[in-house]
């Protein structure tokens, strides 16, 4: 089983690749370095970033790494078995870094302890089910399983957006105008970024 790529497919894509790779590192570098300009209580937001990226980057390093050496004679190939590109990557990757990504959105809020703990024991279980039920989806060849297992992994996807949307409404009540704004424009960039789970 594969996928045909012409030459120049297959270059853009390695391009890609190479870039995104380059950019993770780079962030996780800045993210390092910056500490000392941010306040101390945003600072562990800060290490998560660079956790973050780090992890980012080592699994796109392998998913680079993949997609270089299953490609051969204009067809990736993809599926299980020796020389195959490999889609595990991508998981590992997720269900280390998207509970990190809300966490440190929690932690940039600067609430309550009580508030923040409530929302992060909702919010990193979901993403752990999510990620974990979304996987056999994409590995299964069934179109049967690939629909019960989207679906299954989709409502963590909806109970993480209630949390996002309903429950943190309910801190933001303390938080100064400014805040609010900001998690407006964080809900919205959520919505354009994730958005796209459910059918992917």
């Amino acid at each position: 089983m594969g996928i045909s790529l012409t030459d120049g497919q297959f270059g853009i894509l390695y391009n890609v690749f190479s870039f995104g790779l380059v950019s993770m590192l780079a962030c996780t570098v800045y993210t390092l370095v910056s500490q000392s300009r941010v306040l101390p209580k945003y600072r562990g937001a800060l290490v998560m970033s660079s956790m973050v990226t780090f992890i980012a980057g080592y699994h796109y390093m392998r998913i680079f790494n993949s997609f270089d050496s299953s490609f051969e004679a204009g067809t990736l190939k993809t599926g299980t078995g020796a020389g195959a590109f490999n889609e595990a990557y991508r998981y590992v990757d997720w269900i280390l870094t998207v509970p990190l990504l809300l966490v440190e959105v929690i932690a940039v809020l600067g609430l309550a302890k009580a508030a923040s703990s409530s929302l992060i024991s909702r919010l990193v279980p979901a993403s752990a089910a999510m990620i974990a039920l979304g996987y056999p989806g994409e590995i299964s060849t069934v179109n049967n399983t690939k629909v019960i297992f989207g679906v299954l992994s989709t409502i963590p996807f909806l109970y993480i957006l209630y949390v996002l949307f309903v429950e943190l409404s309910k801190s933001l009540d303390r938080q100064p105008a400014g805040v609010a704004a900001t998690i407006g424009r964080l809900r919205l960039l959520l919505i354009a970024t994730w958005g796209v789970y459910p059918i992917s």
